[in-house]
């Protein structure tokens, strides 16, 4: 309880940043289609974001060092307040882009100070209790967040308004907190070779995790429209699928650490085809249908990246992990930049189902590449423990390592 009431402000920014920061990819889809936007223009705004949450996730620990944690959280969470107001004082969908690569750095760059604060704080005996509840937070958060674009009316000065007012109170309590700020984390280097060195099926997996979560979270709410559903339903929708990976985790997570991992992977791939074939060919469903099909494709697409994850940390020696975590999350954010404009694109062209489709070649090949490299190389005899590893940024190998290491 000590331990928790000492982090109970990083856990509060932590919530209010989810809900600024969450609602405000479906908000600007939404707001975009009320707006006039084209398809490949809202998506657009999706690929910025995550252009702007690579940048954050490389300029953070530098600039921590520079200023440090307090003021670095506070000029990441300035930025992104501004893009948030900014919006509707210049609606136009290149203004907009601009604006999102602001809230992207603010997301990376908050959560970085986050965990690296975290991770200073913690010790071996509490760091899987603190992780425990820093992921029930994160997702928590992230589930009400799906919600509140039920309430936002779209492209409404008084909606984005509130998601900034929401963004700005995420301040108040890591700059008021009395807890001695920690000394400031090294950067970890970005060696984005060194995931294909360890494991390319790893590299390929969190490509093909970007490729479904980026393009269903930046240009699920399109789709949601085509099919007829009213904006509070697509807060539903959209709750749905972050629901469905939620509950996938556990089971998941039991499977990676008893089978082998890549069969976990080639399996919960084979599964995510289902479920897109499901949800493209399921328009004439009732909403309660939709939504049952939202939450299945959370559940098979949801966990790949920890899985990916998990199976590249099984080649990897413990000086590795950081490093290998920010490789990692590199090839995330390179699928999540290019995932959404092309999703809108497809969409576009040939309707809602090909936003699934898309998805569903991914997954395809990675089956294909995961079989590939299982006649390549045996699994390892000594793995690594599974947990669910948040994409929030480079620093959250800090905080998973040991953790990978303690079985």
């Amino acid at each position: 309880m000590r331990m928790l009431i000492s982090f109970a402000a990083l856990f509060l920014s932590v919530i209010l940043l989810q809900l600024s920061s969450g609602a405000l990819g479906p908000l600007d889809a939404l707001s975009g289609l009320a707006l006039d936007f084209t398809r490949q223009e809202i998506g657009l705004l999706g690929s910025a974001h995550f252009l702007g949450f690579f940048i954050g996730c490389w300029w953070a620990p530098r600039l921590m060092g520079s200023v440090g944690h307090s003021r670095a959280f506070a000029a990441f969470t300035a930025a992104g307040a501004i893009g948030l107001i900014a919006h509707m004082m210049i609606v136009d969908p290149i203004a907009w882009a601009v604006m999102r690569v602001a809230s992207g750095m603010c997301v990376a760059g908050c959560y970085t100070v986050i965990e690296a604060w975290l991770q200073s704080k913690v010790t071996n005996a509490t760091r899987g209790r603190t992780m425990g509840v820093y992921r029930l937070m994160d997702m928590g958060a992230s589930l009400a967040a799906q919600l509140v674009i039920g309430v936002l009316e779209p492209a409404s000065y008084v909606s984005y308004n509130l998601l900034a007012i929401v963004c700005c109170a995420a301040l108040l309590p890591l700059t008021l907190t009395k807890v001695k700020q920690p000394e400031t984390p090294s950067a970890p280097r970005l060696r984005p070779r060194l995931a294909i060195e360890r494991s390319p099926l790893a590299a390929a997996g969190v490509v093909v995790a970007a490729l479904s979560s980026a393009s269903f979270r930046m240009v699920g709410p399109i789709y949601g429209q085509e099919v007829g559903l009213t904006a509070q339903q697509i807060a539903w929708f959209m709750a749905a699928f972050v629901l469905g990976g939620a509950l996938a985790q556990y089971p998941v997570g039991w499977l990676a650490d008893k089978f082998d991992r890549r069969w976990v992977l080639i399996w919960l791939s084979a599964a995510a085809m289902g479920s897109c074939a499901i949800t493209a060919l399921a328009t004439d469903l009732d909403t309660t249908g939709i939504m049952l099909t939202a939450g299945l494709f959370g559940l098979t697409t949801f966990p790949i990246y920890s899985v990916a994850a998990a199976h590249a940390h099984d080649f990897a020696d413990a000086s590795e992990r950081v490093e290998l975590s920010a490789a990692l999350m590199f090839y995330f954010a390179l699928g999540a930049i290019a995932a959404p404009i092309t999703a809108s694109a497809l969409i576009d062209a040939f309707g809602p189902p090909a936003l699934f489709a898309m998805i569903a070649v991914g997954h395809a090949i990675l089956i294909v590449f995961g079989l590939a490299r299982m006649r390549a190389r045996a699994t390892p005899t000594k793995r690594t423990r599974y947990i669910y590893a948040p994409r929030t940024s480079f620093l959250i190998g800090r905080l998973t390592g040991r953790s990978r290491d303690n079985k």
